[in-house]
C-alpha cells in the first residue's frame, strides 16, 4: 500500500455556505412557527438541520507539513497534504501524520565489537515520514518501530568492526566514521523502508569500552603509544648516530678503530634514548686502561 493524494475542498467556502444554510434553517423554524405550515415542513426542517450538523464533522485542519490520512469505514481513501482549513466527507475518518523531520537518541547500548570486546556504543538518527500510508498502514506504530529498528541496526553495525583500529583490520568504529556513520544509515534505511520513513543522517553519539573492561583497554592503548613513541625515538637516534659517524669520517679529523666507533654509538645512542638528562663523565685514562 503507497500513498496516494486525494482532493478535498477548501474549507473557508463551505463554512460560509452552512452558516447561510444554517440561517436559513432558523428562519424557516420561525416563519413555520409564525404561520403555523403544518407537522410535514416542520419534519423537513428538522431533518436539514440534523443534515446541517453532521456536515460540520467534514472540517478538519492541515498544519503545514502534514499529511491528514482519511478512511471510510476502514478502507484507505487518500492523503490530503494542502495547508489550512478542509472540508471533505463528514464519514471520512482522519489521522493527522506530521512530514517533519524528527531525531531519535538512542540509549547508550552495550555490545560485542568484532572482536568480541564489550564497548558502549549509541547513535542519532535523523528521521522523516515520506509516505504517510505505508507508515499507517504497514507498521503497528511507526514511531516505536524507527526506535526498535534503529536500535537493532546498530547493534548489527558494531559486531561488524573492531573499536581500535588493528593490523589485520582496515576500517575501526573510532577511527573511521565517516565510514561507520554511511554503514549505520543505510543498515537503518533498509529495515525501514517499508514503514514509509526516509533516514535523513545517522551518527554515533557516544562509543567507549565497557566499565569492565576500560582500564585494561586504556593500558593497552598506553602500550602501545609506548611503543610506538620509542621505535619513532630509536629510528632518529639510529639516524643520528649514522650521520655523525659519517661526518667525522668524511672530515678525516679523528680517526676511529670499530671499537671505538662501538663505544661512541653506545653512548650516543643512551644520550638519545634516555628518558632523563645524562650527566656527562669526565674520563681522565685511556680507551684501554
Amino acid at each position: 500500500m503507497q500513498e496516494s493524494k486525494t482532493s478535498t475542498l477548501s474549507g473557508i467556502p463551505v463554512l460560509i455556505a452552512l452558516l447561510a444554510l444554517s440561517a436559513t434553517n432558523i428562519y424557516a423554524y420561525v416563519w413555520l412557527a409564525q404561520n403555523g405550515a403544518g407537522v410535514a415542513p416542520l419534519i423537513a426542517n428538522v431533518l436539514g438541520s440534523v443534515v446541517l450538523f453532521f456536515l460540520l464533522f467534514g472540517f478538519f485542519m492541515v498544519q503545514p507539513n502534514t499529511g491528514v490520512v482519511l478512511q471510510l469505514f476502514g478502507r484507505y481513501v487518500g492523503t490530503s497534504r494542502e495547508e489550512g482549513l478542509r472540508w471533505a466527507n463528514p464519514f471520512y475518518s482522519k489521522k493527522p501524520i506530521s512530514l517533519r523531520v524528527r531525531n531519535f537518541e538512542s540509549g547508550k547500548l552495550k555490545v560485542n565489537d568484532l572482536e568480541g570486546s564489550p564497548i558502549e556504543i549509541g547513535a542519532i538518527v535523523v528521521w522523516q515520514v515520506h509516505d504517510t500510508a505505508e507508515a499507517v498502514f504497514k507498521v503497528d506504530d511507526y514511531e516505536n518501530f524507527v526506535h526498535v529498528q534503529s536500535e537493532a541496526a546498530l547493534r548489527q553495525m558494531a559486531t561488524s568492526y573492531p573499536y581500535d583500529l588493528q593490523d589485520e583490520h582496515t576500517v575501526s568504529l573510532r577511527s573511521h566514521s565517516k565510514e561507520i556513520n554511511a554503514h549505520l544509515q543505510r543498515e537503518i534505511q533498509e529495515r525501514l523502508g517499508e514503514a514509509g520513513v526516509t533516514v535523513i543522517e545517522a551518527r554515533i553519539s557516544h562509543l567507549a569500552y565497557a566499565q569492565e573492561i576500560a582500564q585494561a583497554m586504556l593500558q593497552r592503548q598506553q602500550a602501545s603509544a609506548i611503543v610506538a613513541a620509542r621505535t619513532k625515538i630509536v629510528e632518529g637516534a639510529v639516524s643520528m648516530v649514522h650521520m655523525a659517524l659519517e661526518h667525522l669520517e668524511r672530515e678525516g679529523k679523528i680517526s676511529l678503530d670499530d671499537e671505538r666507533k662501538a663505544a661512541m654509538v653506545s653512548n650516543l645512542l643512551v644520550v638519545l634514548c634516555g628518558e632523563r638528562g645524562t650527566q656527562p663523565i669526565v674520563n681522565t685514562g685511556t680507551l684501554y686502561g
